[in-house]
């Protein structure tokens, strides 16, 4: 297949890839995110095509197809592989819910407004659910471009008559029948876009400022707080070493090397070794063989210490390995065998050999809370700070598994407090996350950086009020650990306390200075996370500690935003009795009331129309809380606002008044 006009990074990842795999119309290059689709077009007018893939490629945005191309054979245009298909083909067969149908008419509003936007404006003409793709998150990309044009000067009505054939007629302004030499401008797209919302929602014809109006449509919908992440550390366990034997050959191996026999020549026999003769192997013996277990596994992993002492006297390889790396030695410290770990020690067993996952004695050692074998393994030259593939060292897991004999054997050994496995945590963010408090002032008293930071900036302190553990927190504060360190989304130790309603932790927190107006990344102070929350006792400690009660947060939201919206209606009442005021507007110039409105809060409504919000008070686009409560059907707190003042002959930016909006719901 030839690829002409292909813009030059696509061109060289096709090269790239070298493997073109055909798929009816789709062209993959064995990734999903990297498949592009070709659309095929009846037409022998080859520069019809260029100029419309001229103008797709001057348009980048995310809510537009992307070009990738033209195709000879057969002609067509090169785009990229949206999985969901059309609008078109989706609404008859699939029940949307309210807030995606929102989501497309939002995301298509954002496109057109790009369109219109750019100088000269590019009309697309040809708007309808069928040019409307969705990729496979069912986000929308408009395309087919075939019919639009840079708007000019002159009229072109013509070229717009003609082309007007090829469009679905419903989609077509009626002007553009009327005999005229006015030029298309953007209110032909604009009536295609009402249409396709029409066939959306199938309700009235919409309004002219579509990006505004749904931009506060989603506003309301969508929750405006991240929960802050949970931290997840599982316990660090290694598999146990699979050593099964059947009982009579660990008989008969004992019996013999008791009996004096010779054991060299016995042993060919039931476990092949490398200077046997070629035998007839048994499912049994294949098995062993396999896995690379030897005779001195097996009888490390029962435990039989003489027969060791026979066996090793015939100088069998005291580190012989199986399959998965195990060593006597190993299996010995795995199941707390000291006097077997100084036997094979003695014998010059290595103490830093490793398992397939890196994990050497002094890790099993450390696991088990094995003081003894653990000295005995240090004693041999054992590395105190082995690391295995995921980073925990045997303090780490001392720690974790609250050993404290193990820990301190491993500090006095010069054991390094600070290091930091995979994903950054320290033995003493282990220990704070278990809430182990003896070793929390182990580990600080040997030097262990308070302030350390995971990957994810979170400190020890961070795991520890999150777990609510409450003494590892209050030894960490009292050895001046940070109360306002931020993690990577800007959360502070408070900031987790208020948002998971742990009052105590929070009291102590504010005690040792813990800042009340820190913002998140997103703008939230802990006021706003507790509001969001509902965390009644929490907003009374952090306003009785003066926190700003009207602290603009993300979009603008106050405290009192958010408990409107999400919080608990006894969380309203609290915030206006500490003086928030009731008629902040946010971002798209909504008040608490109207949000209170939307989410049906009659309790709410009656607070905030108590302490004097504006009954009259309009958002952007005119929309006051009559409005709302006209088109939710809420009779009750309809009542409430017109019994304060709401005038149902109130229009809104495009005359509609909450009378009608009643009417229509």
């Amino acid at each position: 297949m030839l690829f002409n006009y292909l813009t030059q990074g696509v061109l060289r990842k096709l090269l790239e890839n070298g493997l073109l795999r055909r798929k009816g119309k789709c062209l993959g290059l064995g990734r999903e995110d990297r498949e592009i689709t070709i659309f095929p077009l009846h037409s022998s007018d080859v520069n019809c095509l260029i100029e419309e893939a001229t103008k797709m490629e001057k348009i980048k945005f995310q809510h537009i197809v992307s070009i990738y191309g033209v195709c000879e054979q057969p002609l067509g245009i090169v785009m990229e592989f949206m999985a969901n298909g059309s609008l078109e083909k989706m609404l008859p067969t699939h029940s949307l819910c309210w807030q995606l149908k929102f989501r497309i008419i939002h995301e298509t509003g954002l496109a057109m407004n790009f369109l219109h936007s750019i100088n000269p404006p590019l009309l697309h003409l040809d708007l309808k659910p069928g040019n409307i793709l969705l990729d496979s998150h069912v986000h929308v990309k408009v395309s087919d471009f075939g019919l639009s044009k840079w708007m000019e000067q002159s009229a072109r009505m013509r070229y717009i008559k003609r082309s007007a054939l090829q469009v679905t007629l419903s989609y077509i302004p009626p002007e553009m029948f009327l005999e005229s030499n006015k030029g298309p401008g953007p209110k032909y797209d604009v009536y295609s876009f009402g249409i396709v919302i029409w066939e959306i929602f199938t309700q009235k014809k919409p309004y002219s400022d579509i990006t505004v109006e749904t931009d506060m449509l989603l506003s309301l919908l969508q929750s405006p707080v991240a929960d802050p992440e949970s931290e997840a550390l599982a316990r660090k366990v290694s598999c146990t070493a699979c050593l099964r034997q059947p009982r009579e050959v660990s008989e008969e191996i004992s019996q013999e090397l008791t009996d004096g026999a010779d054991s060299g020549d016995y042993l060919k026999q039931v476990l092949p070794l490398s200077d046997s003769e070629s035998l007839v192997l048994s499912d049994e013996q294949l098995r062993i063989c396999e896995s690379k277990v030897t005779a001195l596994h097996f009888l490390v992993a029962q435990g039989h210490l003489e027969q060791v002492r026979l066996l090793l006297a015939q100088e069998v390889d005291v580190d012989c390995q199986t399959a998965c790396g195990y060593t006597p030695l190993l299996v010995a410290t795995q199941d707390q065998h000291p006097d077997l770990c100084a036997l094979l020690l003695k014998h010059g067993a290595d103490a830093n050999l490793v398992d397939k996952d890196g994990w050497a004695p002094l890790h099993f050692a450390a696991q088990n809370g094995d003081d003894r074998t653990a000295r005995l393994l240090l004693d041999r030259g054992a590395r105190v700070d082995a690391q295995e593939h995921g980073g925990w060292t045997p303090l780490h897991l001392a720690v974790q598994n609250n050993f404290e004999n193990v820990a301190r054997l491993l500090v006095s050994r010069q054991a390094d407090a600070n290091l930091q496995e995979a994903e950054g945590k320290t033995p003493l963010h282990v220990a704070a996350f278990f809430g182990h408090v003896s070793l929390v002032k182990l580990l600080t008293g040997q030097g262990a950086k308070l302030d350390a930071r995971q990957r994810n900036l979170r400190t020890a302190l961070h795991l520890a009020v999150e777990r609510g553990k409450v003494r590892a927190i209050q030894h960490l504060l009292k050895s001046g650990a940070a109360a306002d360190a931020l993690d990577q989304r800007g959360f502070s130790p408070l900031h987790i306390a208020t948002a998971r309603g742990k009052h105590l932790i929070g009291k102590m927190l504010l005690r040792y200075g813990a800042s009340l107006e820190l913002p998140t990344h997103q703008g939230w102070t802990p006021l706003h996370l507790a509001a969001y929350k509902g965390h009644l006792e929490i907003v009374h400690l952090l306003a009785e500690s003066h926190a700003d009660v009207g602290a603009p947060g993300g979009m603008n939201w106050t405290p009192l935003h958010l408990a409107a919206r999400h919080g608990a209606e006894m969380v309203v009442a609290t915030l206006l009795q500490c003086g928030a005021d009731p008629n902040a507007p946010e971002r798209s110039g909504w008040t608490p009331l109207p949000l209170a409105v939307q989410r049906g809060a009659f309790l709410s409504v009656i607070n905030l129309l108590e302490h004097h919000a504006d009954v009259h008070a309009r958002n952007k686009v005119g929309w006051t809380p009559a409005h709302l409560a006209a088109l939710r059907g809420n009779m009750a707190i309809l009542r409430v606002l017109v019994k304060a003042g709401a005038q149902l002959d109130t229009q809104d930016g495009v005359g509609r008044t909450p009378l009608q909006l009643a009417l229509w719901s």
